[in-house]
């Protein structure tokens, strides 16, 4: 089994950043690619960032673009993610998640482990 714990959530105020980290453990070697998502209260859980680790290539949803960044250390044991300029609707817990596949997907099913999220509040 592989476990996944986020970090560095916290209460900012817009325009600041917050930079987001996930621990992977176990069987990481299983793992081939990383994604992060969030959800906020009263909303569906949305796609935020992937990357694989074949390649290493990253990317993010449109509404992040610009100002998020996903990034991996070079073991399969941390993921990263940068968020730059934060809005108010940027709150949301942000949940890290793991998957088998090598494809970096935005859609969650693709993902077979999570993590147990990590709360970002911006305010205004």
């Amino acid at each position: 089994q592989v476990q996944l714990v986020e970090a560095g959530g916290g209460l900012v105020q817009a325009g600041d950043f917050l930079r987001l980290f996930c621990a992977a453990s176990g069987r990481t070697f299983i793992l081939n690619s990383m994604g992060w998502f969030r959800q906020a209260p009263g909303k569906e859980r949305e796609f935020v960032a992937a990357i694989s680790w074949i390649g290493g290539t990253g990317y993010g949803a449109d509404s992040v673009k610009g100002r998020f960044t996903i990034s991996r250390g070079d073991a399969k044991n941390a993921v990263y993610l940068q968020m730059n300029k934060l809005k108010p609707e940027d709150t949301a817990v942000y949940y890290c998640a793991g998957s088998k596949k090598v494809i970096a997907s935005s859609q969650d099913d693709m993902y077979d482990y999570w993590g147990q999220g990590t709360q970002v509040t911006v305010s205004s």
